[in-house]
C-alpha cells in the first residue's frame, strides 16, 4: 500500500505533519476532512530503497527513551491531561526520529477513535507485546498512570541488568582482541624473520615445537584468505543454523550448558521471566495471557518451552508450578517460591522478590567472574607469547652449545 506525507492543521490552528498509509491520495484527504483538519498539501513518499528499508527495519527505539516516555505519559496522565493532549506534546518533544514517527501515527489513530492499546499494537518494533498488553490492562481497570511508572520500572531495571552483562564482558572481549593482534603480529610479521635467521645459520634440525609454529607461520601468510574465508563461513553458518527452530533450540541449550557463562545465562533469563511475569499479573493481565507473553519475551527458547507446558498446565486447572518443578532447567528455590506465592495468592509478590533476588545473585556473578578472568587471561596471554618465544629461542641456544 503506498505512502502519503501529510501537512494539515488541525481545529485548533496547530500543524502537524506525517506519514499515512492509504489507497490513494483522496482517501487521506477524506480522512482529514472527517476530523475537520485543513490539508496544507499531500505527497507521495517515494518507494524506499532497498538499503534504506533495510536500515529502517534495522531502527529500532533506545530502552532509556522508551523509560523517560513512559515516566512523562504517567506523570502528565496523573496530572489530569487527556492522552490525545499528552501524545502531542510528547511527540513534539522526543529525539528520537523512530519514536516521533510512531507517536505521530499514534495520535492521528486515537484522535480519529481508536483507543490507545490498538492504536500501540500497530508499532510492535518499538511497543513490545508486554508494554501492549499492560496498557490494555491500564484502559480497563482506568489506572494508566500506575502502569505506565510500573512499565518505567520494569524497562529501568532490564536495561539495568542488560548493562551489567555488557560491562562484565568488555574486559575479557577487550584481552582477547589485544591477546588476536599480539599473535597475528608474532605469525606474520616475527617467525617469518627467524626461518630465514635459522637457514642463514645453517640450522637443519628443528624441535617439533618450532616447526609447528614456523608452519602454522608460514600457512597463515600464505593462506590467509583461506583461514578468512573458514572464519567467516562459520559464523555464517551458524547465523543461517540458529535461524532454524532446530538450530535456535540447540544452542540456546548449549548457552544453559556452558560452563560459568551457562549459570549466569541461566540466571539471567530466570530473572527476567519472574520480573516479566510479576509485572504482568501485578498489572491485571490475565495469568495465561501473561504467560503467553512471557514464553514470547524470555529469550531463551529451552525456558520457553517450558514456560510454555506451564501455560498449558495452567488451562487445564493445574498449577504454574508443577511444570517447572519437573524441568531441571529451573531452580528449586524458584519453583518453590511460586508454588507459596500461588497457596497464598501472592503470586506477583512472589515473583518480584525472585526477581530482585537473582538481579542480586547475577550483580555478584559478575564482579567475581570479572576479578577471576582478569589474571587468567593475562596468564593465557603471557603462556602463549612464551611459548612462541621459546620454540624460536630453543635452536640458537641448541646451535650456540653444539659450538
Amino acid at each position: 500500500m503506498p505512502k502519503y506525507r501529510y501537512n494539515t492543521i488541525d481545529r485548533s490552528g496547530r500543524p502537524y505533519t506525517g506519514v499515512l498509509e492509504a489507497d490513494n491520495m483522496e482517501a487521506v484527504r477524506a480522512k482529514f476532512t472527517e476530523l475537520n483538519y485543513h490539508v496544507v498539501g499531500i505527497t507521495e513518499v517515494a518507494a524506499s530503497s532497498s538499503s534504506s528499508g533495510f536500515l529502517k527495519r534495522l531502527s529500532h527505539v533506545k530502552q532509556k527513551e522508551l523509560v523517560l516516555f513512559s515516566r512523562q505519559f504517567a506523570t502528565m496522565i496523573d496530572a489530569g491531561l487527556s492522552v490525545l493532549k499528552c501524545l502531542d506534546i510528547l511527540q513534539r518533544q522526543t529525539k528520537d526520529a523512530v519514536l516521533r514517527e510512531a507517536l505521530a501515527a499514534i495520535r492521528h489513530d486515537v484522535n480519529g477513535g481508536s483507543n490507545l492499546t490498538d492504536a500501540l499494537g500497530k508499532h510492535p518494533r518499538v511497543f513490545s507485546k508486554l508494554y501492549v498488553n499492560m496498557i490494555r490492562s491500564a484502559e480497563a481497570g482506568g489506572i494508566l498512570d500506575q502502569i505506565l511508572d510500573r512499565l518505567a520500572t520494569f524497562l529501568e531495571k532490564e536495561e539495568d541488568m542488560r548493562q551489567k552483562v555488557k560491562s562484565a564482558m568488555m574486559y575479557p572481549i577487550a584481552v582477547g582482541i589485544v591477546a588476536g593482534v599480539v599473535m597475528a603480529v608474532l605469525m606474520l610479521l616475527v617467525l617469518p624473520q627467524f626461518k630465514t635467521i635459522f637457514h642463514e645459520m645453517g640450522i637443519t634440525h628443528l624441535p617439533v615445537t618450532t616447526q609447528m609454529m614456523l608452519g602454522l607461520s608460514s600457512a597463515l601468510k600464505n593462506y590467509w584468505y583461506v583461514f578468512l574465508v573458514c572464519i567467516i563461513g562459520l559464523y555464517v553458518g551458524i547465523k543461517v543454523y540458529a535461524k532454524t527452530e532446530t538450530g535456535a533450540l540447540h544452542i540456546d541449550r548449549i548457552r544453559l550448558q556452558l560452563p560459568i557463562f551457562g549459570d549466569i545465562t541461566l540466571k539471567v533469563a530466570v530473572s527476567r521471566f519472574a520480573r516479566t511475569f510479576g509485572t504482568l499479573i501485578s498489572s491485571g493481565v490475565p495469568v495465561l495471557r501473561a504467560l503467553e507473553i512471557t514464553t514470547d519475551t524470555s529469550g531463551n527458547l529451552v525456558l520457553a518451552q517450558i514456560i510454555n507446558r506451564a501455560r498449558v498446565s495452567v488451562s487445564e486447572g493445574e498449577k504454574i508450578s508443577d511444570p517447572l518443578m519437573s524441568s531441571r532447567f529451573f531452580p528449586v528455590m524458584v519453583t518453590q517460591m511460586i508454588a507459596v506465592g500461588e497457596e497464598t495468592g501472592r503470586l506477583d509478590q512472589m515473583l518480584v522478590k525472585v526477581a530482585d533476588f537473582y538481579e542480586a545473585e547475577i550483580d555478584a556473578t559478575l564482579k567475581g567472574l570479572a576479578s577471576l578472568l582478569e589474571p587468567i587471561m593475562i596468564v593465557g596471554l603471557g603462556v602463549m607469547v612464551g611459548f612462541i618465544a621459546v620454540s624460536v629461542i630453543t635452536p640458537i641456544y641448541t646451535l650456540v652449545g653444539s659450538v
